[in-house]
Parts: structure tokens; sequence; C-alpha cells
């Protein structure tokens, strides 16, 4: 468990501790939980309906990466 002071204070997904998308682990991190009980989570919710796989789409498609620059922010120019 992470403490509280070390948690993001955003939801984003994870580039560094991910299976797939990393959405599990951003979860994970967020609420300071391990990333498997995440992960088994949506695979549980997967089988039993499509709530699971729908939920983890749409996390993939509208939840930023958490190296992801800050909305408004410019690419450094080379």
């Amino acid at each position: 468990m992470t403490s509280p002071s070390s948690r993001p204070s955003h939801l984003t997904r994870s580039t560094t501790d991910k299976k797939i998308g990393g959405v599990a682990g951003g979860l994970a991190s967020y609420f300071g939980i391990d990333p498997l009980l995440v992960r088994i989570s949506f695979a549980v919710a997967a089988l039993f309906s499509a709530v699971g796989l729908v939920a983890y789409i749409l996390m993939l498609a509208f939840v930023p990466t958490d190296d992801a620059a800050p909305a408004g922010a410019r690419p450094a120019m080379a």
C-alpha cells in the first residue's frame, strides 16, 4: 500500500505497471491497492456481463496516461 501523500491526485493510466493498456495499474495506484485485485475484478465483471469489458474500453479511450502532458501545455521544440 502507498501512503496517501504519494498517491496520484487524479486518475491516469499507468505506463509502468501495465499488461494491456495500463487501466488496472492506474486504478490500483489511484486507490492504493494491488493491481492484481483490479485485474481480477475486471476479469470477473467481463465474464459475468459485458460491463467489465465496456468499462475497460471506455477507460482505455478516455483516461490519459501518466506521462501525458497537461492540458494546454505545448510540446518542447527541438
